[in-house]
C-alpha cells in the first residue's frame, strides 16, 4: 500500500535474496484496497510454493468462486487473483504447468499474470491480449515487465511482446513458449494508448508518446476554436496539448504547474481520495492563464472531477475563456476489464447530454476526439466494425468477450462485492 519507492528503495539485492522474484503494483478494481488483497498472493501447494500476481479483471471470476466455495475452497482476500490459485491447486493434472494450463483456460476477461514457483518464472496474456505484457533482458537474466518504460528504467533490453494466449516459461535453460488457447485475433485494450502507458513506452511498436501527440492533431482538426493559448492538463494531457498547438498554430504554455508528489487521481480506488487528491495535485500559473481564451486538453473525461475541479483553478485565475478538449472520445459504457469504471450510473459522459456536460463543467464549449479519430492516431486507417483492431468497448460498446459475471444489474453487482467485502 503506498507508492512503490516507499517499499522498493534501496538495494533489493541485499533486502530480497534470491534468484527470481515477481512484484505488483496494485490498482483496485476487484477487491477493496486493504492489506488481505495485497499481490503476489502466495500458497504452498502440494507440488512446492506458487506465487501468482495479475494485472487486469476475470469477468467470471464471481462465478468461478461460488463453485469453488460451495466445493470446500477457502479464500483469504476478496480478488480475482486469488481465483486462480485455487484452479491451479485443484485441478487434477499431474503436471504444474498443465495444471497452469487447465486453469487460464478456465478463466474469462483481460489478464497478464506473472507467476513464480521454486523453479519457474512464468508470464501469460489473455486470449485477446487485452493487457500488456513484455519480455526483456538483462545480462543473461529475463524480465517480465507491463510495458517497455520498465525495462529502460533497469537499463534491460526489450526482447518482444507476450503475444496473446501466450505463456512464457523461463528456467535456467531459457524461455519455452506454450500456446494453450485456439489462435485468436488480438484486440489489446485502446486505453492503454489513451492513458495508462506511459508516454516514454512503446506499445505494439508505436510509441505512445507520438500516438498521443496524433490524436492532438487529430483533436485540433475535429474541434478547431479561436483561442490565445492551449493549456494541457498535466502529465497525461501534454502530449495531446503539444498536438493541438502544432495543428492548430496556436501557442502551447504550462498553464496547470502539477505536484508530482500526488498520484493518479483517476485510479484512487474512492471518490473522497479523488477529490482530495485533485485539490493537493495542480496548481494555476496565473501568468499563462489570466485574461485569455484558454483551451484545455486532457487525456479523457471519466466521472468528471477532475475536469470540475480543473475548469474553476482555470477561471479562478483569471482566464476569459475555457474550451476544454478530451483527447479521446466520450467514455460511456462501464469495463471490466481491468480499468476502475466498473458502473455506467459513474460515466460523466453516459449520464449528460452534451448540452448538460457544458453546464456542468462551466466551460464555453467542450470537444472530444471520435473513433475514426482515435483509430488514425493509433494508426490504423479505419476502424474494423465486424472486428475491431481494439477493445474499444468503453467508446462504443463493443465488447470483445462474454461478461459472465455482469448479465445482473449493476445495483446487484455492487450489493454482492459489498457481501464480499463485509465477509
Amino acid at each position: 500500500m503506498g507508492l512503490v519507492g516507499e517499499h522498493f528503495g534501496g538495494d533489493l539485492r541485499t533486502r530480497l535474496p534470491g534468484f527470481a522474484a515477481i512484484g505488483h503494483n496494485r490498482y483496485s478494481t476487484q477487491g477493496r484496497p486493504t492489506l488481505r488483497n495485497i499481490q503476489p498472493i502466495f500458497a504452498d501447494l502440494s507440488f512446492g510454493g506458487f506465487a501468482v500476481a495479475h494485472n487486469g479483471n476475470l469477468t467470471n471470476s464471481r462465478q468461478l468462486r461460488h463453485e469453488l466455495v460451495r466445493e470446500g475452497a477457502i479464500f483469504q482476500s476478496t480478488m480475482d487473483t486469488e481465483v486462480i490459485l485455487h484452479l491451479v491447486a485443484r485441478s487434477a493434472k499431474p503436471r504444474f504447468l498443465d495444471r497452469l494450463v487447465d486453469a487460464l483456460q478456465q478463466i474469462e476477461g483481460g489478464y497478464a499474470l506473472v507467476g513464480l514457483t521454486g523453479k519457474k518464472l512464468i508470464g501469460a496474456r489473455d486470449p485477446i491480449g487485452l493487457r500488456p505484457l513484455v519480455i526483456g533482458k538483462l545480462g543473461e537474466a529475463y524480465v517480465l515487465a507491463s510495458e517497455t518504460c520498465a525495462l529502460d528504467i533497469i537499463g534491460a533490453e526489450f526482447v518482444r511482446e507476450v503475444e496473446n494466449g501466450e505463456i512464457v516459461v523461463i528456467t535456467d535453460d531459457g524461455i519455452e513458449s506454450i500456446r494453450a488457447f485456439p489462435p485468436r485475433t488480438a484486440s489489446p485494450c485502446v486505453f492503454e494508448y489513451v492513458y495508462f502507458a506511459r508516454p516514454d513506452s512503446v506499445v505494439q511498436g508505436r510509441s505512445i508518446y507520438e500516438v498521443r501527440r496524433r490524436m492532438g492533431h487529430n483533436l485540433a482538426a475535429e474541434t478547431m476554436v479561436e483561442a490565445d493559448v492551449v493549456v494541457p492538463v498535466p502529465d497525461s494531457g501534454v502530449p495531446a496539448a503539444l498536438g493541438y498547438s502544432e495543428a492548430s498554430g496556436i501557442p502551447f504554455g504550462m498553464g496547470i504547474i502539477r505536484n508530482h508528489y500526488v498520484g493518479r487521481t483517476f485510479i484512487q480506488p474512492t471518490n473522497v481520495g479523488r477529490q482530495a487528491a485533485i485539490s493537493k495535485k495542480h496548481s494555476p500559473n496565473r501568468a499563462v492563464l489570466e485574461g485569455k481564451r484558454v483551451i484545455l486538453v486532457d487525456d479523457s473525461i471519466v466521472r468528471g472531477n477532475t475536469s470540475k475541479k480543473i475548469v474553476q483553478m482555470v477561471r479562478e485565475a483569471g482566464a476569459k475563456e475555457v474550451h476544454l478538449r478530451s483527447a479521446s472520445p466520450p467514455i460511456v459504457n462501464p469495463d471490466f476489464y481491468g480499468i476502475d469504471m466498473a458502473a455506467k450510473s459513474e460515466l460523466f459522459a453516459a449520464i449528460h447530454t452534451h448540452e448538460e456536460m457544458v453546464r456542468e463543467l462551466k466551460v464555453d464549449s467542450l470537444g472530444f476526439l471520435s473513433v475514426p479519430g482515435l483509430y488514425k492516431a493509433i494508426g490504423e486507417p479505419v476502424r474494423n466494425g465486424m472486428q475491431p483492431q481494439f477493445a474499444d468497448h468503453c467508446f462504443t460498446g463493443d465488447y470483445p468477450t462474454a461478461l459472465v459475471d455482469h448479465q445482473h444489474d449493476e445495483s446487484d453487482k455492487e450489493q454482492q462485492l459489498s457481501l464480499l467485502d463485509d465477509v
